[in-house]
């Protein structure tokens, strides 16, 4: 099993490096160098020149920013430091590390639709003899076999994991990788020790200091967890204080950190509410408006670099909030466009949109056939591994819902792409098995009508 997985692990190194090789050189012709992560990119440029974790923006004129995480950042300016800032070889080295990285994550989608999946189960249908249903059985226990793998190859060609790693300098690769294991590990936390549980902890805190979209999803998690395996009550309370222990521990130092350079109670970040304003602005011309934002319009960099940071972001928290209680049905309206948006990637078909968005028009039926699939997938290991399930069930269901209020394209749901692809391998199963089983029913229906 090992073997093929890093061989598999190497074909999709393979596939993502050749993506690299044709984009890693475009990325230091980039007028405000955006290209190498944009906000992420610019703090880790401000990092490498000892400015600290700041300037967000393309002057490094700004001040302390708690605008993103700081994992990714950090990674960046390690690069920079050792290949130079905004140089070629930075931009292949990060590229290649990210392809890396999403190439790996082969293993932890395997190991997830393997736990997912469980033992097959077949029931008698009407009209299905003994002797079918022992065919349809073995027929099951292939499939169920294949399921895993399947995932992994699906994963090693996935469009979404190839571009958003080899194409895009961002977190989502390494976000995606780190909260599959996390997820993977979740779905082993019952009956595991105190321990596993304060390590599971240690890696949910690493993942959110990386993207701490994933918060939402850790009290589910450990929710299943606990109720996953009957114990007694004391027994849980302690897991349960182990992992969320360590996870309060693993952010600490970070919030502290923007509390006393911030001034101000930052948690992790401080950006929800830019995005917020951006996606319920009045222009939904489009999900995520680019004027909307200091790092492409100068208006808004001015003022944020006049206001500073918190103030900034307090303004568009007023703003945003203000015009959401004067249109409450647009926003409705709109909440509903963004969740259409963020399970088949339609936004509009307008001449102007498609203009700006060309590749909207391939990508709608693409998404779209993965929704259905996921679906699919997911009530299938409702009926069959429940617990499993509901942990599927609550990262499609918990996770886009701040997308559904700000606003949401393909990238914000890379953290639980892999997820996703592995439902969708479950729901494709699925229906090659209901196809397979109604020819058999035909079948054996035709054999006793003949005899």
């Amino acid at each position: 099993m090992h073997k093929r997985l890093w061989l598999l692990m190497l074909a999709a190194l393979a596939v993502r490096m050749v993506v690299v090789l044709f984009v890693f050189r475009d990325l230091p012709g980039s007028d405000q160098h955006e290209a190498f992560g944009w906000e992420q990119g610019w703090i880790a440029r401000s990092l490498v020149l000892g400015r600290g974790f700041g300037s967000p923006f393309q002057p490094l004129s700004g001040g302390p920013t708690a605008l993103v995480a700081p994992l990714y950042p950090a990674v960046l300016a390690g690069i920079f430091k050792v290949f130079g800032l905004y140089t070629t070889a930075s931009a292949f080295v990060a590229l290649s590390l990210n392809a890396l990285v999403s190439a790996s994550t082969v293993w932890p989608v395997y190991r997830m639709a393997r736990k997912a999946v469980g033992s097959p189960v077949v029931k008698m249908r009407r009209g299905m003899t003994e002797a079918g249903m022992a065919q349809q059985q073995a027929h099951n226990a292939r499939w169920i076999a294949t399921i895993p793998w399947t995932a992994a190859l699906l994963w090693a060609l996935y469009p979404f994991s190839i571009y958003f790693s080899s194409a895009y300098l961002w977190d989502c690769a390494l976000t995606a990788s780190l909260f599959a294991w996390t997820f993977y590990l979740a779905l082993n936390l019952p009956g595991a020790t105190a321990m596993r549980w304060a390590m599971w902890g240690l890696l949910y805190g690493v993942t959110a200091l990386c993207n701490p979209s994933i918060l939402s999803l850790f009290p589910v998690l450990v929710l299943l967890g606990v109720i996953g395996r009957r114990m007694p009550v004391r027994v849980g309370l302690a897991r349960v204080a182990a992992a969320t222990g360590m996870l309060a521990l693993t952010l600490l130092p970070w919030t502290v950190r923007n509390v006393r350079v911030l001034h101000a109670p930052v948690p992790l970040r401080d950006g929800y509410w830019l995005e917020f304003w951006a996606g319920n602005s009045g222009d939904t011309s489009v999900s995520n408006p680019s004027w909307a934002h200091p790092a492409s319009n100068p208006a808004e960099l001015e003022k944020y670099l006049k206001l500073g940071e918190i103030r900034y972001m307090a303004e568009k928290q007023e703003l945003g909030l203000r015009y959401v209680s004067a249109h409450p049905g647009e926003f409705a309206v709109v909440s509903g466009r963004r969740m259409l948006r963020f399970w088949t990637g339609f936004w509009s078909f307008s001449k102007t949109y498609r203009a700006q968005e060309p590749f909207d028009v391939p990508n709608v039926p693409f998404c779209t056939v993965l929704t259905l699939l996921t679906l699919v997938g997911a009530w299938q290991l409702l009926c069959q591994h429940r617990r499993a399930a509901l942990a599927f069930v609550a990262v499609i269901a918990v996770f886009p819902f701040p997308y559904y209020l700000t606003h949401s394209s393909m990238d914000y749901r890379q953290p639980i792409e892999p997820e996703i692809a592995v439902l969708v391998v479950v729901g494709e199963a699925r229906l090659v098995q209901a196809w397979r089983q109604q020819r058999q029913v035909k079948m054996d229906q035709v054999g006793v009508s003949v005899g």
